[in-house]
């Protein structure tokens, strides 16, 4: 007698239902871990806010799109990062429904949820979104783009233009790789006969006056800060360590999409031994055009992505692993056929759930394991808002003004510009970075310099001292972290630099 679950039954009679559960499910998961763990914002975040602060047009980081709505979603939650993590899941959530929405436009509902549970695994989106950027805002609009493209190309849907370029515009706003995506669309569209039919009208033109529209702000800034120059190519002799860092970059997404390949392995027939006994998904047939869109975009923004980071060594893909990933899942699909049959139904709901919670207690394990193991220090245990409020309110009861300005140690500093009067973030090592603040309008406004003290009387660092001579320093201020473990107290050495009287 065939078995089927409920599962299997919920995805045939309600496959929308099921791709809300799973994603509101690890959409709300992400959203009580740092609840619960994390005393101060994870990666780059506390930079990201200090950025989205100054409200800038363009930065060094790229364009400002995420900096602003970062910036945004922690003012509406009072002040809060958790305005911001929410920000992170919503996109999240944009992300998986917009495929959703693409993946049933081409392989129907039934599999578009298998399409949706099998790019959950990819470790881009399974291992935690929190750190709210550019790369996390970029996957839904591009997910968007790639769903109205579709609907231009594949279905021949006119109305999708205006649409279409509300999505590139944005995503110009968003990372600075969104040109190289937007010639992998356009080329797609060339290539192919309906996609060139869709371009022999006036609607195109139409979509890319919208784009310049809304891309204006930032093009007027990348010229005038002249940075319509690529970085500098390689030299002959570092071509052998780029091709390798590529190398590098390109087995990264091959390790990340992991899950899919084992979750397709356990599923295959090879060790069936009753495989007529296996429920069955149903598709209609795949448009051989269809077929060709999602295979080039499954695979060109990875090539072309690690490429682009391994000839002028960039730390990761450009446009980010989220990006080049997003199609792998309906990728598998679309090449397992028209009929998929679910084997080993237990095992397969066990190997997604272990993907799916392995990142969270791995991040319980880095918080509570990891500092009675080592000397490390978990940058999410150190605790933001007594370090920002202590700071805050000594620099006002000092000078009767509220905290203008911070600088010195990069982390330490990010932290403190979280405090309820914002103030401003200088990069002692990097003020070029910081455009809105030099030091001698820090010297002006005033403010605190801040560095790890490395002793009990809080002697600044040398390149701090030449920075600012003459500084006094305060005595050393000592903070526990959430998990002390091995672990010595976090010691900050600070200095106010008073406002200069009028």
């Amino acid at each position: 007698m065939r078995f089927t679950s409920l599962i299997v039954e919920l995805i045939r009679a309600r496959p929308r239902l099921v791709v809300w559960l799973v994603v509101l499910f690890q959409a709300a998961l992400w959203l009580i871990i740092p609840l619960m763990l994390y005393r101060s914002p994870p990666g780059d975040l506390a930079t990201v806010l200090a950025y989205g602060r100054e409200y800038q047009v363009g930065t060094d980081l790229g364009p400002p799109l995420a900096f602003w709505l970062a910036d945004i979603a922690f003012r509406l939650a009072g002040n809060h990062v958790f305005g911001v993590y929410l920000l992170a899941q919503l996109c999240g959530v944009a992300m998986f429904w917009t495929l959703y929405q693409l993946a049933r436009a081409i392989v129907g509902g039934q599999q578009a949820v298998l399409a949706v549970l099998l790019t959950m695994t990819v470790a881009a989106f399974s291992w935690p979104s929190l750190e709210f950027g550019p790369a996390v805002l970029a996957r839904p609009l591009w997910a968007l783009l790639l769903l109205h493209s579709w609907q231009l190309i594949g279905q021949n849907r006119r109305n999708a233009w205006f649409a279409w370029s509300i999505d590139a515009g944005l995503l110009l706003l968003t990372i600075s790789a969104a040109p190289v995506l937007l010639l992998l669309v356009a080329g797609f569209a060339v290539t192919t006969a309906r996609g060139r039919r869709t371009l022999q009208s006036f609607d195109p033109l139409f979509a890319l006056l919208v784009v310049a529209v809304l891309a204006l702000p930032y093009l007027i800034w990348v010229i005038r800060a002249d940075a319509l120059a690529l970085p500098p190519w390689p030299a002959l002799s570092d071509l052998s360590g780029r091709a390798l860092h590529w190398g590098i970059l390109l087995g990264g997404l091959v390790l990340a999409i992991s899950g899919i390949v084992l979750l397709m392995l356990l599923n295959s027939g090879w060790f069936a031994r009753n495989p007529e006994e296996a429920p069955i998904i149903y598709r209609p047939p795949v448009d051989p055009l269809a077929r060709e869109f999602v295979y080039f975009f499954a695979i060109a923004p990875a090539l072309a992505g690690s490429l682009i980071a391994g000839v002028f060594n960039f730390d990761g893909v450009a446009g980010g692993a989220g990006v080049a990933l997003l199609m792998s899942g309906l990728a598998a699909i679309v090449a397992t056929g028209d009929l998929v049959q679910l084997r080993r139904q237990r095992l397969l709901r066990s190997v997604w759930a272990a993907a799916i919670l392995a990142p969270a207690l791995a991040a319980l394990a880095a918080t509570v394991f990891l500092p009675w193991t080592g000397n490390g220090e978990v940058a999410t245990s150190l605790p933001a808002k007594a370090i920002a409020n202590f700071f805050g309110d000594s620099f006002e009861r000092r000078t009767n003004r509220p905290l203008k300005a911070v600088t010195g140690d990069a982390q330490l500093a990010a932290l403190i510009s979280l405090d309820t009067a914002r103030p401003h973030l200088l990069f002692a090592t990097a003020p070029e970075r910081t455009p809105w603040l030099d030091f001698a309008k820090f010297n002006e406004t005033g403010g605190i310099v801040v560095w790890r003290a490395s002793d009990t009387v809080g002697t600044p660092p040398p390149e701090i001292a030449q920075r600012f001579p003459g500084l006094v320093p305060e005595v050393p201020r000592a903070f526990e972290q959430l998990v002390t473990g091995r672990q010595p107290l976090l010691r900050i050495g600070w200095a106010i630099v008073r406002p200069k009287v009028p």
